[in-house]
């Protein structure tokens, strides 16, 4: 047994909120090396692995990836050993299953980006202890286009086609990137190996330090941090969790707007985003197969959370930052609403009001937005008994999603933060979703008139 295999049986014993990322902890412990609370040396040496890091595009050249000349060893070998473990899909990896995904995704399109925005997000701030992880250097509040944008930069590149599985996809490259910065999070936090800090008490409290600078590592080392009352920071059961937003929440906004996919193909996407989970350093055990398994835990995990309250509450200002960040995007006074509105109505009344959302609308809003969601569901049951496919629900969920899409996601001025090659691929993925291949030719042209965007030139 290495000493790694020793240092994960060991903390297999541990409680979910005390097990981190052995691998990707174990290689920023060899990057960063012993030091006397030298911050600046980490500082600089943190820069150097997202700079190489960088370097990480396609599937591909990951795996592949060398260290350029000049780099130090010790960074060097740890990153390489770290590659060597960390590109390999786990064996149970269905190939026919992830591709299934994918082309739910695609065909999802626009609407996939407004669950994003109003259910799988909103529900990541859910839990308070990872909501003050993210809170630390209020980049989430003061950028919150930027972190969305960061969030989308991973989504992409997992769920295009050949993401996970092909030599030319990005998703395992990007996954890596994510799981290293999370583990150096938990390293500067807790200024040092999270194995040693646990090893000297569970109940180890670090005490935050007047912060040396205005930038996110130097928030990050002086914030402190109370092991025995919220474990480590970016625990097992937050990236547990994480995910399920990510899979679970997107599959039941879907049914929550009527749009449900059949069974087979719920599984196929909670496979997908499993051996996603899988790469960026989560335990198979905190996976779900299943939409009942993955409610059962959901559930579980946002208890446990809410039963920790952190004070000041950080989610107030992620969950408010994030709303007028997407009602900036809409043009119309009496419709801005709405993005709250949907959040409340996706994600239930307790997430609004932690979220601190709930007064941002009046009671002739919801009064108008209950009344016009009914109607819609309404119609949408009782044309589907003549046009399977038809959904009023769907073209309105489109037409937000092309709003955030448009403005935010692609917006020229500030490119998504991805290698050319696969800002391109993306570009590409969204000029395919301009137009709704299950929706009648009048139903585009409608979502073409309100979105103001131009409908696709005849092919020759």
């Amino acid at each position: 047994m290495t000493h790694l295999d020793a240092q994960a049986a060991a903390a297999a014993a541990l409680p979910d909120t005390y097990r981190a990322d052995p691998l990707a902890d174990g290689t920023i412990a060899r990057i960063f090396g012993p030091h006397e609370g030298a911050a600046d040396t980490l500082y600089e040496t943190a820069g150097l692995v997202n700079r190489l890091i960088a370097q990480w595009q396609t599937n591909a050249q990951t795996a592949a990836w060398q260290a350029p000349p000049g780099t130090p060893a010790h960074i060097a070998a740890a990153l390489l050993d770290y590659l060597r473990s960390g590109t390999r899909l786990p064996d149970w990896a269905d190939p026919a299953r992830i591709e299934r995904a994918e082309d739910l995704f695609m065909d999802m399109s626009m609407l996939s980006c407004t669950l994003l925005f109003c259910a799988s997000l909103p529900e990541c701030y859910v839990v308070p202890d990872l909501a003050a992880v993210l809170h630390v250097a209020g980049q989430l509040e003061q950028h919150t286009d930027y972190r969305i944008r960061m969030t989308a930069a991973m989504i992409f590149p997992v769920m295009m086609k050949g993401g996970l599985a092909g030599p030319d996809g990005g998703g395992v490259a990007q996954a890596l990137k994510v799981r290293l910065i999370h583990a150096t999070i938990r390293y500067l936090i807790l200024r040092g190996d999270p194995q040693l800090a646990l090893a000297e008490g569970r109940e180890r409290v670090i005490p935050a330090l007047p912060s040396g600078g205005a930038g996110l590592h130097h928030a990050l080392f002086a914030h402190g941090w109370d092991i025995g009352r919220h474990g480590l920071p970016c625990n097992q059961e937050e990236l547990a969790y994480t995910l399920l937003t990510f899979h679970y929440s997107f599959l039941a906004g879907l049914r929550r707007l009527g749009l449900p996919l059949p069974e087979q193909d719920e599984r196929a996407y909670l496979h997908a985003w499993n051996v996603l989970g899988h790469v960026i350093g989560i335990e198979r055990q905190l996976m779900a197969d299943t939409m009942d398994q993955a409610k059962a835990l959901f559930e579980r995990m946002q208890a446990r959370g809410r039963a920790h309250p952190w004070l000041p509450d950080p989610r107030p200002a992620l969950g408010q930052a994030l709303v007028q960040t997407m009602e900036d995007q809409i043009p119309l006074h009496f419709i801005k609403p709405f993005p709250a509105l949907l959040t409340r109505y996706l994600c239930g009344k307790q997430v609004a009001r932690e979220l601190g959302i709930e007064g941002r609308w009046n009671l002739v809003s919801l009064i108008l937005f209950v009344a016009f969601m009914g109607l819609v569901r309404g119609i949408d049951t009782l044309v589907r008994l003549f046009i399977p496919q038809f959904s009023v629900s769907r073209l309105i969920t489109r037409i937000f999603g092309y709003q955030f899409t448009a403005r935010i996601l692609m917006d020229q001025t500030r490119p998504l933060k991805l290698p050319d090659q696969l800002l391109n691929q993306v570009g590409g993925v969204m000029q395919t979703w301009q137009h709704d291949p299950k929706a009648p030719k009048w139903m585009n042209t409608i979502e073409d008139k309100i979105t103001g965007r131009k409908p696709p030139s005849p092919k020759k």
